[in-house]
């Protein structure tokens, strides 16, 4: 558990660029403390100790707007970024180096039992709003943009954005470590709707060019 700890808090300056020492990480990061309690609720949880995992894990969220249930599966090197209003569910398993940004949830679609909450890969970045909803499958190396719905699994060395989730493949290649470039990200059904405009454009050109004869 210590190990972890240390990993949580190196991710904050790893990719927190206002972060400027421990001591300020430890004192006033709510992401960092949501994630601290997190550490110790699962492992009293894994003990089999009853009650204390999710007293704890609620006053968590009572101080840091922060849920993660107690029996979430979370990795190593975990980031999140602001925090307020983050919920991971129970069967929520989340892989090493991920990081989510301020209201992400990783929830269920109703009241089925079992794996009910998604299970994501490594390096996974997951934009500020984002719902992640569902027993899915997020690969490693994905970019979930801001406010995107995914109900789906999603390939790995993907982006998804739009509500519902879109994926737009990444022809293989392995996206950056913990970046999310909130403005730059593609939108497919735009880029579309602009290639039709041209397309109508030309042609009414090429309308007006044929008819220019017959004026005359």
């Amino acid at each position: 558990m210590l190990a972890h700890i240390k990993q949580d808090l190196q991710a904050v300056f790893d990719r927190d660029p206002a972060a400027t020492s421990k001591l300020e990480v430890i004192l006033t990061y709510a992401g960092f403390h949501a994630l601290l309690a997190y550490r110790i609720s699962h492992r009293l949880k894994s003990m089999g100790v009853p009650f204390f995992p999710r007293a704890i894990s609620q006053l968590a969220r009572w101080l840091t707007g922060v849920e993660i249930h107690p029996s979430a599966k979370i990795g190593t090197g975990f980031f999140i970024d602001h925090g307020m209003g983050v919920v991971i569910g129970e069967t929520a398993e989340i892989g090493d180096y991920v990081t989510l940004f301020q209201g992400v949830t990783l929830g269920g679609t109703g009241k089925e039992r079992g794996k009910r909450h998604p299970t994501l890969g490594n390096h996974v970045v997951v934009g500020a709003g984002a719902k992640i909803l569902g027993g899915i499958t997020i690969g490693d190396n994905v970019k979930i943009g801001a406010n995107s719905v995914v109900l789906k699994n999603v390939a790995a060395n993907s982006t998804v954005i739009g509500v519902p989730g879109r994926v737009i493949k990444s022809q293989g290649e392995r996206l950056p470590d913990a970046t999310m470039d909130q403005v730059d990200l593609p939108d497919p059904i735009s880029d579309r709707f602009l290639a039709l405009e041209q397309e109508l454009i030309e042609l009414r050109k090429k309308l007006e060019n044929r008819d220019e004869p017959n004026r005359h």
